[in-house]
Order: structure tokens, then C-alpha cells, then sequence
């Protein structure tokens, strides 16, 4: 699975057009567990982007991986928006030295981890990156196990962010992160990055 610019230009504007179709959405599962406006945040990034790439089309995938890193940083609110930009940035520096899509996630992935210190099953979105990651790895991905590895957070008692403020209460409700992450990498897909 090689990277081309092609190909993650497709995978970014599908991310863009779920991120704006799907605001209400994420919203709603924030709304049980946050703040209530991961949804608005990441649209409003997603927004962000579309005018920045319309403006000045990038000219190779770091640096349309680097720009997407620093728009969602600049316009963003909450963690997401660092969480995000941070996976994005590491995931331009690697793509620098590898086209290989694994090797480019698990950076975006130690990018995450850098900023929010979480690991598996504390119901954030590194609850759907690790997965994912490793079904790259194997070529194994599938619609099916991206949709498991968002749902698989329902269960799991949040230890990190706002939502661990609720203790047991934050069981039953899917984390937004993960959800948002959850069309990260169907866009993924449909946009022919990751081919099996």
C-alpha cells in the first residue's frame, strides 16, 4: 500500500465531507461525555480545510499532510484539534522518508499518544488507531473492524479527558474521538489509500 498525493487528496476531502454530514452526530455522543461540540469543532476544521486546499492545492502528501496538521490545529477547539494536528504532522514527517501506509499511521498514532498519554482501552480514538493500524499491517482492513473498533469504545470506562469525570457513567456511550477517527479511515478507504 504505497502513498501517492492522488490518493490522499481523495482520502482528506472524504474525510471533510463525513466531518460536515456527520456534525450533529458527534455532537450527540460528546453531548453524553464532553462538551457537546466535538461535532461543531471538527466541522468547522473540516471547513477550514476545504478553503485552504481550494485556495492553494498542495503539491505532494507531506505537504498536504502538514497543512492538514496545522489547519486542524489553528481551527479546532478542545483536544481534538491537538490530538488531530499532532497525528497529522507526524504522519507529514514520515511520509517524507516512507510511502508505506502503515509505517505513516502508526507516526500519526505516537503522534496522539505524545499529546494525550492514552493507551488501549481508556475510550479514546487510540481505541479505533491501534486496530486499524494493525489490520494495515496484515491487510487485513475492513469496513466491518473499523465499525467494531468505534463501537468497541461503547463498553469501555473512560481514564482520560472529560469524560473521566464520569466515572462508571461514561460506560454505554461510544467515545466521539474514536467515532470521528472511525470515518478517518473509511474515508481511507473509499479514497483507494488503503487497497487490502
Amino acid at each position: 500500500m504505497m502513498v501517492n498525493l492522488e490518493k490522499v487528496q481523495e482520502w482528506i476531502t472524504l474525510f471533510i465531507e463525513s466531518l460536515c454530514g456527520k456534525q450533529a452526530y458527534l455532537d450527540r455522543l460528546d453531548s453524553f461525555i464532553g462538551d457537546g461540540d466535538h461535532g461543531m469543532n471538527m466541522a468547522h476544521g473540516a471547513v477550514a480545510l476545504r478553503r485552504t486546499f481550494e485556495q492553494d492545492p498542495p503539491q505532494s502528501v507531506e505537504e498536504l499532510l502538514r497543512r492538514t496538521g496545522m489547519t486542524l490545529i489553528s481551527n479546532v477547539g478542545g483536544t481534538a484539534g491537538a490530538l488531530y494536528g499532532s497525528a497529522f504532522l507526524e504522519m507529514a514527517k514520515a511520509s517524507q522518508t516512507s510511502d508505506d501506509l502503515g509505517k505513516i499511521l502508526e507516526a500519526g498514532l505516537g503522534g496522539i499518544q505524545k499529546i494525550g498519554k492514552a493507551e488501549a482501552s481508556e475510550k479514546t480514538m487510540v481505541d479505533v488507531w491501534l486496530p486499524v493500524i494493525a489490520a494495515v499491517e496484515t491487510k487485513q482492513l475492513t469496513a466491518e473492524k473499523i465499525e467494531a473498533a468505534v463501537a468497541s469504545t461503547k463498553d469501555i470506562q473512560a481514564t482520560k479527558g472529560r469524560a473521566s469525570y464520569l466515572g462508571a457513567g461514561s460506560h454505554g456511550h461510544v467515545d466521539p474521538g474514536a467515532a470521528s477517527s472511525g470515518y478517518l479511515f473509511q474515508a481511507m478507504m473509499d479514497g483507494g489509500v488503503y487497497d487490502g
